[in-house]
């Protein structure tokens, strides 16, 4: 294989955040024999707000359904059943792979899922379901992108390392967005277009860099795509055993043989080696204000494409984790930026609503429903929209206590509140473990600050080889506003508490120096 025909691009966006330096030549060796038993999350992001209503169908209230969304609603008898269930719940009969996962105790399905005070602005509630954000609260950094922070502290400094030689998580059909971020900073490469053509291996950029502000910011750009390139080459390596052995994912012109093509690199990477923790795919299209059926054939239309492509893909990828003896280190979810409303448009689609169902897939998630079918009122209007059940920050907190095995208060920093854990995923491990050192991976925590948010005062809890320690707080924009200490410490655990009832709410960075240690934890002051 032809060097980086695997990986054509990596979009530079993906290591805007990456110290300048060159990686070494560590990189470059292969990585099938390394593979790791670091657990791993599949994100699938269904862009433009899935008709919850029509994919998770609750057919103890279809009678109303049927009053108010005729002309978008599936026959009863074409619905598939889910047993276990009574008969009161099922899916769209585009989505026979997850019916198969469901039947083999592979699937979970969250009824009701959003966020108070809903959005309905795609961008805008992207932005929250990213970021993990209240819907009056912007933040700079993603849930993911600051749970990679707390496994991996010191990042992007000292990385990559013989620990953590790869990326942190992988972005495969789009850039990298907030979600993977942390302030400001990429937490992982993006396979943005597997069929683009740049290759610039042994281009050395011999022409002169002149000395202006043109020529710095040329010379920046030149160092990312060299960092880019060296990554490219980590990911091809991981790629080149040719792993893959379902034959079941779509391809060509079926619908979904983008997701099924990203799927296929997610699974491809995992068996290759890669100690990648997070990988994020996405399928758009769900924004399905008209025709979201057929006229004539509610069996047929973008709808039923759309996720007859989610669910072959899925089940095809969980397929080869199985045939490829990993899925037990693998699992997966689906979101959306919100639902639709309950009663259809005379465009034969739905408007942007609030609360939808959510999946999650693996051989570790524990199978079944989790919430009550909504209940559909008989006064129900365009503007009526489904009440939420569950919010959406408890599904990532689940994941991350009983998946990544992030202890709880370590999860109400990541997350920025305390929410309400589910029985989504198998806790055994976690259980049996006991400490997060289980999947810590790379990295030390050297810094704490609780509670965050905070009203006016907070608690630093750092660790101090000895010698002099700097703990200082700045704010978003840089600037510093506070030295909490400067001085010689004993080496071992301290604990400070910081009256600041003076500073404006907003979101500020605890930083701690000790000699050749440092790291950065952010806080929020609210009110």
């Amino acid at each position: 294989m032809q060097r980086r025909k695997f990986i054509r691009s990596l979009s530079a966006a993906s290591v805007g955040g990456f110290a300048v330096r060159g990686f070494g030549n560590p990189l470059l060796g292969p990585v099938f024999d390394r593979a790791g038993e670091d657990r791993v999350l599949v994100i699938v992001q269904l862009y433009g707000g899935n008709d919850g209503l029509n994919t998770v169908i609750p057919l103890d209230q279809y009678s109303m359904l049927s009053q108010v969304r005729s002309n978008v609603l599936i026959p009863e008898d074409q619905v598939l059943d889910l047993p276990g269930l009574n008969g009161a719940t099922g899916l769209h009969p585009s989505l026979g792979g997850l019916r198969n996962l469901w039947n083999d105790n592979k699937l979970t399905i969250v009824q009701g899922v959003g966020y108070p005070n809903p959005d309905y602005s795609h961008f805008r509630s992207t932005d929250i379901w990213e970021t993990g954000a209240n819907s009056d609260q912007l933040l700079d950094s993603g849930w993911t992108g600051r749970y990679l922070h707390y496994e991996y502290p010191n990042y992007p400094q000292g990385f990559p390392n013989s620990t953590m030689p790869d990326p942190l998580a992988i972005r495969i059909g789009g850039p990298i967005s907030i979600g993977l971020q942390n302030a400001g900073v990429s937490m992982g490469a993006s396979i943005y277009n597997t069929e683009d053509s740049l290759d610039l291996t042994g281009n050395l950029f011999t022409d002169a860099i002149t000395q202006d502000c043109k020529g710095s910011k040329l010379d920046y750009a030149r160092t990312v795509q060299r960092q880019t390139d060296l990554y490219g080459d980590v990911i091809q390596a991981a790629a080149l055993p040719g792993c893959n052995m379902s034959a079941l994912y779509p391809t060509g012109v079926e619908p979904g043989a983008k997701l099924a093509s990203a799927l296929k690199i997610v699974a491809q990477l995992i068996c290759g080696g890669l100690k990648t923790r997070i990988y994020w795919v996405s399928l758009t299209g769900f924004d399905t204000h008209s025709e979201q059926v057929n006229t004539n054939d509610h069996l047929l239309g973008a709808h039923a494409d759309l996720l007859k492509g989610l669910s072959d893909s899925i089940h095809a990828f969980q397929d080869d984790l199985h045939l490829l003896g990993i899925e037990d280190r693998v699992t997966g979810m689906t979101f959306s930026e919100f639902g639709r409303r309950i009663k259809s448009n005379s465009s034969r689609g739905t408007d942007h609503g609030a609360a939808a169902p959510m999946f999650l897939f693996g051989s570790k998630v524990i199978p079944g429903m989790l919430g009550q079918n909504p209940e559909i009122p008989v006064d129900t209007d365009f503007s009526t929209n489904l009440p939420m059940q569950y919010d959406f920050r408890s599904v990532y907190a689940s994941v991350l206590k009983d998946w990544f095995c992030i202890p709880q208060t370590s999860v109400d920093t990541i997350l920025l509140d305390t929410y309400q854990n589910l029985a989504l995923v198998d806790p055994t491990e976690c259980l049996n473990v006991g400490v997060h050192e289980a999947n810590q991976g790379a990295g030390t925590s050297l810094l704490e600050v609780y509670p965050s948010p905070f009203i006016d005062s907070t608690t630093m809890r750092y660790t101090s080889n000895g010698g002099r320690v700097m703990l200082q707080i700045s704010n978003e924009a840089g600037q510093l506003v506070r030295m909490v200490i400067n001085k010689d410490v004993p080496a071992g655990e301290h604990t400070i508490a910081c009256d600041l009832h003076e500073l404006p709410a907003g979101l500020y960075y605890c930083r701690l120096q000790n000699g050749t240690r440092q790291q950065v934890k952010s806080m929020l002051k609210v009110r």
